[in-house]
């Protein structure tokens, strides 16, 4: 239950609800405002927050950050003690987003502008824990919104293939359509992108936010989500030359290499508002199945085999979600074009777990 002050007026006592209860602030900001550089000009560099950091795409979005505006401008946080070259590579604060009073004094202290909200349990974890997975995807969101709106911050949460549901358009699913996931994760993205855009309209709340299909690192072990087959492919066909999938061959899903991911992200915040015509967008690059996958693995690693051992949960959760992306609007409102496809794809991640795996044979 929030606390109520009592406040004497004349011979009254009046309750007050604390600020955060009652409304993001005192001033009321207009719907139509325009929130491009809100928080900082053109000229000065933001100060950046990333939640969840630790995870597939915190890291690496940290060191793009901090090329573009500098090391100490972008601050990690996560609520796990980072490796040592991470710890090493710039700022790194421990923060729990479910500590609503640790968080607002995090983007005090630091003078935050710019916000990135990665902290999530993925879709196949989540199922396993949906207590956690709802604390932690939504109240989390919930604190991080009420911040981000009291200090008027440029806010990018991820939403994901998984906000998508079994009656939705699958080939191709378009940025508006009917949504009805059925997995805690995928609600809560859903609850994410709809209140995301509520702030914005309502508060004036500067809220972006990309749908990412499956998205592939040599940096990142597999972290839980259903499309993370196509991660562990690289790393046993390098080390043991077999994998054993657990979707089936021809189950077709949108995927994207990180480094494609990563600058759509920060193309997407740095793109002036007022060419952005939806504040949530699909963001494409390839598709493909297990067996496609296989194959184009095959071309590197001749003695390569796949076997299937379906997981019956992770199946029934990518039968749920769209073959394909529609991100013609990302390609039209900020120019958006992906890099990497299927041949790029695997030829980089090969390259980069067989020089890991060189390495590991000669220490």
């Amino acid at each position: 239950m929030p606390f109520m002050r009592m406040l004497r007026r004349g011979c009254c006592w009046t309750s007050v609800l604390p600020v955060r209860f009652l409304g993001i602030s005192p001033r009321q900001i207009p719907a139509d405002a325009n929130f491009h550089s809100a928080s900082f000009s053109d000229t000065d560099h933001p100060r950046v927050l990333i939640t969840g950091g630790l995870g597939q795409l915190g890291v690496g979005l940290a060191n793009l950050l901090r090329k573009r505006f500098g090391k100490d401008s972008v601050i990690l946080s996560d609520i796990k003690k980072p490796p040592d070259h991470v710890f090493h590579s710039g700022p790194f604060i421990y923060s729990d987003i479910l500590d609503y009073k640790s968080l607002r004094e995090i983007v005090v202290n630091k003078r935050i502008t710019w916000l990135f909200h990665y902290s999530a349990l993925l879709s196949a974890v989540g199922e396993a824990n949906v207590s956690l997975a709802r604390a932690v995807n939504i109240t989390g969101l919930h604190n991080i919104l009420d911040v981000a709106a009291e200090h008027s911050l440029r806010l990018f949460v991820p939403s994901t293939i998984g906000a998508f549901g079994p009656t939705s358009p699958r080939n191709p699913a378009p940025d508006l359509c009917i949504q009805r996931p059925r997995t805690i994760y995928g609600v809560s993205k859903v609850h994410a992108e709809l209140m995301g855009e509520y702030y914005h309209y309502r508060y004036g709340l500067d809220f972006r936010c990309l749908r990412y299909p499956g998205i592939i690192s040599a940096d990142s072990q597999p972290g839980g989500g259903t499309t993370d087959y196509a991660v562990q492919i690289f790393h046993d066909a390098t080390k043991h030359g077999k994998f054993e999938c657990n979707l089936e061959a021809h189950t077709r899903l949108p995927m994207m290499y990180i480094d494609d991911c990563l600058r759509a992200t920060l193309e997407v915040m740095e793109a002036p508002a007022e060419s952005l015509s939806m504040r949530t967008y699909n963001v494409g690059a390839m598709s493909f199945t297990p067996e496609e996958l296989a194959q184009e693995v095959l071309k590197h690693v001749p003695e390569f085999q796949i076997t299937y051992n379906v997981d019956a949960i992770r199946q029934a959760i990518a039968d749920s979600w769209p073959m394909n992306f529609d991100d013609s609007n990302a390609r039209k409102d900020w120019g958006w074009k992906h890099d990497f496809d299927l041949p790029e794809l695997v030829t980089t991640m090969l390259n980069l777990h067989g020089s890991e795996a060189r390495v590991a044979q000669a220490s």
